[in-house]
């Protein structure tokens, strides 16, 4: 049953049918074959209505508000006012501000889109190479899903049933760190070209452009203070962002007028929807594969082979990097969290590490061709050639690939955060 099920999912994948699809026509078919469809269901049912998954389209409306309606544009002039003037001033801009609206949307796509299509005609106009400015984008857009609020930490918190605030924590401190790692490489590299992009501006438009920035920066305050202080709980926090978003949006910078409201409600119940029918698909599959017992079997396997956790981690990475070059972000995670959260507590593995270990290999995911979804955004969105783009991301490629080293054999840098705020 176990070889039918694996060459059936390879099978489909190759005739290019959806990973959803994927997913439940294979459950279907082996809940089918035992005529137990109806307990199949009532088990997507169940796991569906949760509260959890409710901040799923919550966080996406909230980052689509965000990416249409000022919100970036205010971010950007106001750290532009700080710091455009020195080397690289326009590329480091667009890391902080990745950065800053990473926390407030959580989506890795919506932070690529809301910042590349204001920064990148602006490197450009200021002779910045077209590789290395989308590059800086791609890359720094990849933040969107490190730093919390993150929606890739929210599935994997949920299926897993791990503390999504404790993950939310965990990425904060390899997340920071990204930044500083990104914005040394652009500084430095900046540099050496003599990248100098604006001239000094006053103290007094400083402060203006940063008090009408203050707005959108009280975002992750409240969101992240409300969530942690107690005040609110996490699916209130995801409706607090939307809310907020909207407010925003239409109300105080203006770029969403009334008669756009429903277009834009609209398309992002819909975006929502088709991540909430990967996950259903997702659940049948988990709920398969712990039905099979194929996690078991691939721990016995383990146990076998005398496999050790930090030898585990490192099948895991490489496992995740080759397919990150296939797959999307949420279809690996899909296909490799039914199989390998079992194996966590047998093997002695901090779920919050693992997490956060996982979020850091989608990172690389969204700058790996040929589907790195990351590089097309950028390159559509701003003519720049695919070929160009990939290149500009290679160094950071590595950075990240460096990243990934540390926090998987330096658990501390993922678990100290929540562990001493939130207690063993």
């Amino acid at each position: 049953m176990i070889s039918i099920i694996f060459f059936l999912f390879i099978f489909l994948l190759i005739l290019g049918i959806p990973i959803f699809l994927t997913m439940g026509t294979i459950s279907a078919i082996v809940f089918g074959y035992d005529d137990r469809l109806i307990t199949l269901a009532q088990k997507i049912v169940d796991e569906l209505n949760s509260p959890t998954l409710m901040t799923v389209p919550y966080f996406v409306i909230a980052a689509t508000f965000m990416e249409r309606g000022g919100v970036a544009k205010a971010l950007i002039e106001s750290v532009t006012a700080w710091i455009g003037h020195i080397h690289g001033g326009l590329g480091l801009v667009a890391i902080i501000t990745c950065a800053i609206f990473a926390a407030m949307c959580g989506s890795s796509v919506a932070t690529a889109i809301a910042m590349g299509t204001i920064l990148i005609p602006s490197m450009l106009r200021n002779n910045y190479d077209p590789g290395f400015a989308g590059g800086i984008v791609a890359s720094a857009g990849t933040l969107g899903i490190l730093i919390p609020p993150s929606l890739v930490f929210i599935v994997y918190g949920m299926m897993t049933d791990s503390s999504i605030p404790r993950l939310f924590l965990g990425g904060i401190i390899p997340g920071l760190i990204s930044v500083i790692l990104m914005c040394c490489y652009v500084y430095f590299t900046s540099r050496k070209k003599k990248y100098i992009n604006i001239e000094p501006i006053k103290l007094q438009e400083k402060i203006q452009k940063t008090m009408f920035a203050i707005p959108a920066l009280m975002i992750p305050i409240i969101i992240l203070g409300g969530l942690y202080g107690g005040f609110v709980t996490l699916t209130e926090t995801a409706a607090l962002s939307a809310i907020i978003a909207m407010i925003l949006s239409l109300f105080v910078y203006r770029e969403i007028k009334l008669n756009q409201f429903f277009t834009i409600l609209t398309y992002s119940i819909r975006n929502a929807a088709s991540i909430m029918i990967i996950i259903a698909m997702a659940m049948a599959l988990g709920h398969l594969i712990t039905e099979t017992g194929i996690a078991n079997k691939v721990l016995h396997l383990i146990n076998e082979l005398d496999i050790k956790s930090w030898q585990f981690l490192l099948i895991i990475n490489i496992i995740m990097i080759f397919l990150g070059m296939f797959l999307e972000v949420l279809s690996i995670m899909l296909i490799m969290i039914p199989i390998v959260a079992p194996l966590l507590e047998p093997m002695g593995i901090d779920p919050i590490h693992f997490g956060v270990m996982l979020v850091i290999n989608m990172e690389l995911a969204l700058m790996s061709p040929p589907v790195g979804l990351n590089l097309f955004v950028i390159s559509n969105i701003s003519k720049i050639p695919l070929t160009s783009v990939l290149r500009g991301t290679i160094p950071f490629f590595v950075l990240m690939l460096m990243m990934l080293i540390v926090v998987t054999y330096v658990p501390i840098v993922s678990t100290w955060l929540p562990n001493y705020l939130m207690g063993y």
